[in-house]
């Protein structure tokens, strides 16, 4: 098993990719306020989601049991 290190850097990575792929596919229209969506890639930020998800748990687990 991973050390807590290496599962925050594994966050951390899952993290960046997903709020990168969030400010690709959030394309704010030229003179308005509107913000166009346009999922191009929504099965990899659902995974990375999940991903982020799992590892949150998993650290918040490890924390638990050092207490």
């Amino acid at each position: 098993m991973s050390n807590k290190h290496e599962i925050e850097e594994d966050l951390y990575r899952a993290q960046s990719r997903l709020d990168d792929l969030c400010k690709h596919e959030a394309q704010t229209s030229t003179g308005s306020q509107t913000v166009t969506i346009q999922p191009q890639h929504g099965e990899e930020m659902q995974s990375l989601r999940e991903e982020c998800s799992q590892l949150r748990i998993i650290l918040e687990a490890m924390e638990a049991s050092e207490d």
